[in-house]
């Protein structure tokens, strides 16, 4: 097992060392100049140079990268080209609605996915296994955009229950209005990544009920139902684990969308403003902040399914 992870760590680091040079050098290929955003419409070739020499910016790329790089191994991710903020400080900040947004996201599409897709692939052949698998088709094809406003104009708008938009000014010093102002984009992550995963986890189940240690299970006198629960949900949990690290991805993704429809001051919203301003420092340790957040949460995930398969520890 040590073995095994310390192969994993080496390909993570890899990774993320290979993650950071694409960032670094994609954002540099795109169009715009953050020291003539600064300048303004009216500033001159000379002031413009003078603050890009001031930012670094005129120094060649593979030094800029490497500072950038060194920085980042002491836990300095550098500061804004615009605000002059450290970048690990805003990331802390917003990192307060944007993790606790993406956790109660996976619970809810746990919570729903896990059960409904178990129901219906036992009961593939009856109306509610055929409507939920109806159900969950339509979710999965809903845009989330259009997932959230609906939601908005439902339980906002309509019956007045919850915010349609904004985080408490106070943060978590609130807990009961931080709670409520995520309910909704929480909702919207939750069913739509839920209904793709209850997909998978009704295929999972229908494999396992195929499986000879579930009809082995039946032929020793349990029904088809105690011997998926005793025997097959195992197998079904080992095949959920292995698909988080994907909803994880997915999951950051639909929370860079929803904080915009929602206004939430989170890492998502700051990327978006970020790159529509050239911040390239902002920009370039957001997204390997996320990018590490979806490596290692596969990492370990992976190092999960190792320890528990046993198929997997036969071959340590």
């Amino acid at each position: 097992m040590l073995r095994y992870a310390a192969t994993r760590i080496l390909f993570l680091a890899l990774g993320l060392l290979v993650a950071s040079a694409l960032i670094f050098w994609a954002l540099r290929i795109l169009p715009g100049d953050v020291a003539q955003m600064i300048a303004g419409t009216e500033g001159t070739p000379a002031q413009v140079e003078r603050i890009r020499t001031d930012l670094g910016l005129d120094r060649p790329l593979a030094v800029q990268y490497v500072e950038w790089i060194g920085g980042v191994f002491t836990g300095d991710l550098g500061t804004s080209m615009l605000t002059r903020a450290s970048v690990a400080g805003e990331l802390a900040a917003k990192a307060q609605v944007t993790i606790p947004l993406g956790a109660f996201s996976l619970l809810i599409a746990l919570a729903f996915a896990l059960p409904l897709g178990v129901v219906s692939a036992v009961r593939r052949r009856t109306r509610t296994g055929a409507a939920i698998g109806v159900v969950s088709q339509l979710l999965a094809a809903v845009p989330i955009v259009w997932a959230g406003l609906m939601l908005v104009v439902l339980f906002a708008v309509v019956l007045g229950w919850l915010p349609a938009q904004g985080f408490p000014r106070t943060g978590w010093q609130n807990p009961a209005d931080a709670i409520r102002a995520l309910i909704l984009p929480s909702v919207t992550i939750g069913i739509v990544e839920g209904a793709m995963l209850m997909r998978f986890v009704r295929s999972a189940t229908l494999q396992a009920l195929g499986e000879d240690f579930v009809r082995t299970g039946a032929a020793k006198g349990l029904t088809r139902t105690q011997s998926l629960v005793r025997h097959g949900l195992p197998a079904v949990g080992l095949s959920v684990i292995t698909v988080l690290g994907i909803q994880v991805a997915g999951i950051v993704v639909g929370a860079v969308v929803i904080e915009q429809v929602f206004t939430l001051p989170g890492i998502g919203r700051m990327l978006v403003t970020d790159v529509g301003a050239r911040d390239l420092t902002m920009v370039q340790g957001e997204l390997l902040v996320l990018t590490a957040f979806v490596l290692v949460t596969g990492f370990v995930v992976d190092l999960a399914h190792h320890a528990i398969d046993p198929r997997q520890r036969e071959h340590r």
